[in-house]
């Protein structure tokens, strides 16, 4: 196993099958040595997480979807280049949470996904991000992350 694959399994994470886009774009982009990572949803325990923070969805239940959230960044990653020892670093996360417009925690949610980055890669899982509010997500997703990753050549 690589050195990622133990970090994985330490920390208890399995990656699942990378999602199939659900409209007309592709999961990744690998140009100019990086990775776009299209957004990725939530799924926990194989089902997606709806709802919108500040009215239905608990803060602790955003933090998890937003680290679900960037399992399948990982899976996407892993499936477009073979192995997440390719990536050199996490260059950039974009959070969109579904929110109420008096909630105003979406970098704690975004910190989900983050934490789980420098989990994963360390000092290169460090990064800038964006983390906004948004009223409505596609299939009513709570959280949504996009990355963007340096890449080593294959």
């Amino acid at each position: 196993m690589s050195d990622i694959e133990n970090r994985l399994a330490e920390l208890g994470l399995t990656l699942p099958e990378p999602a199939a886009p659900v409209a007309a774009y592709v999961p990744v982009v690998v140009a100019g040595g990086l990775a776009h990572v299209s957004g990725q949803l939530p799924f926990v325990a194989g089902k997606l997480v709806t709802g919108r923070l500040g009215e239905d969805v608990a803060l602790e239940d955003g933090i998890e979807a937003a680290q679900a959230c960037a399992v399948m960044i990982l899976a996407q990653l892993k499936a477009a280049l073979g192995s997440l020892d390719r990536v050199e670093r996490v260059v950039k996360l974009g959070a969109f949470v579904n929110s109420a417009g008096s909630f105003t925690d979406q970098p704690k949610i975004a910190n989900g996904a983050s934490e789980l980055m420098v989990a994963v890669f360390g000092e290169a899982g460090k990064h800038a991000r964006s983390a906004v509010g948004v009223p409505v997500l596609p299939l009513g997703a709570a959280v949504e992350v996009d990355a963007v990753v340096a890449v080593r050549p294959a």
